[in-house]
């Protein structure tokens, strides 16, 4: 599958499946409007695992890119819309100051809501017995992150200056406020950013790509990639 736009030299090779990270990069090259080719990375047939993919991410998950123009693969989601970023001089701040605004909270979120909230969820659907000991210190954390978020959005529209990857790593994950256990109506602000996110043109592209190639239901091979369920060995 092809989705081309207006950027001549900016090829890109987008190995992706529909998770938050994978959605994050999606957002992306959408609102960049960068011409990238779709390589479907299906978690339930374990093509993360695969040599050739292994070669593009060395940690076996997924997104990552190849930029044909660079000759170079990226792997990591925070990594490659830094990359990504840079590449395009899109949504991230020129200005010096700025840019340490959005990157700080870029890394908030690589670095502690996304592992946060995906043990969240996956401890409150996914584990194969309750742990209540797990669902309540992960529970708490989530509530904390939001709080913080919360605070970040009391008076401003995005999480940085202006709108960023900052704002595109964060939104696959607050998107799956429920599954966390989560009510927006105890974060009006993040719950107003989030709407606003929601209703950009590009992000709906991308979560309609994200339709076109997730499976109608998820098997439980899915669900334990998601979850790294599944070691090298297994």
């Amino acid at each position: 599958m092809d989705t081309t736009a207006n950027v001549n030299a900016a090829d890109i090779d987008f190995y992706y499946w529909p998770t938050p990270n994978g959605q994050k990069v999606a957002i992306f090259l959408e609102e960049a409007l960068v011409k990238y080719r779709v390589h479907p990375v299906d978690l339930g047939k374990n093509v993360q695992f695969t040599p050739d993919f292994e070669k593009l991410s060395p940690n076996n998950r997924m997104p990552a890119i190849f930029d044909r123009q660079l000759d170079v693969s990226v792997f990591e989601s925070g990594a490659i819309l830094l990359h990504l970023a840079e590449k395009t001089r899109q949504f991230i701040p020129a200005n010096p100051k700025d840019r340490v605004e959005a990157l700080q909270w870029l890394f908030w979120q690589v670095a502690g809501l996304g592992p946060i909230l995906g043990q969240t969820v996956f401890f409150r659907t996914y584990a194969s017995a309750e742990q209540p000991l797990a669902i309540d210190r992960f529970t708490k954390e989530a509530k904390r992150l939001y709080t913080v978020l919360n605070k970040r959005l009391a008076d401003r529209e995005y999480i940085a200056k202006e709108y960023s990857i900052a704002d595109m790593a964060a939104f696959p994950w607050i998107l799956q406020h429920a599954a966390q256990g989560i009510s927006l109506d105890d974060f009006p602000h993040v719950a107003r950013w989030l709407d606003r996110v929601r209703n950009r043109p590009a992000v709906k592209r991308a979560y309609a790509l994200g339709e076109e190639i997730r499976p109608s239901k998820l098997t439980d091979e899915h669900r334990k990639q998601l979850y790294g369920q599944r070691t090298l060995e297994a």
